[in-house]
């Protein structure tokens, strides 16, 4: 299982990174393996400034549809466009061309509440 020490991790399998005020969404590896083939992506909350926890999206794979969770509050200024023609980047690269949304971070001190890679691998080999 493909876990980057780098990324912060949420609950429900969302991966964080960040770049300065910006952060960089999508789903583990461990949380596309669970899906399996992705054929569509729907995020229609660009522009719009969510809280965490809040639904920014779905995302569909051959056997089910999952809802996208923000792991921490803020604006979402983009979504990665390539996954309109292309889901299954997701499966093939979860953590680099996969990422599914940018944010501009809100409130920073929500990244104290997020998993790191030890803590998240624990979580689900548990």
């Amino acid at each position: 299982m493909n876990i980057p020490e780098n990324l912060l991790y949420t609950k429900d399998h969302e991966w964080v990174r960040i770049e300065g005020e910006f952060a960089f969404v999508g789903i583990t590896d461990f949380a596309q393996k669970e899906l399996g083939d992705i054929v569509f992506i729907e995020v229609d909350s660009v522009d719009e400034t969510l809280s965490k926890e809040e639904t920014f999206g779905t995302i569909e794979a051959v056997k089910t549809v999952s809802d996208l969770f923000m792991p921490i509050g803020g604006l979402i200024i983009e979504f990665n466009e390539e996954l309109e023609s292309a889901p299954e980047t997701i499966n093939s690269d979860p953590y680099d061309k996969g990422w599914i949304i940018k944010l501009k971070v809100a409130n920073e001190a929500e990244l104290k509440d997020l998993y790191d890679a030890r803590e998240y691998g624990e979580m689900i080999n548990s």
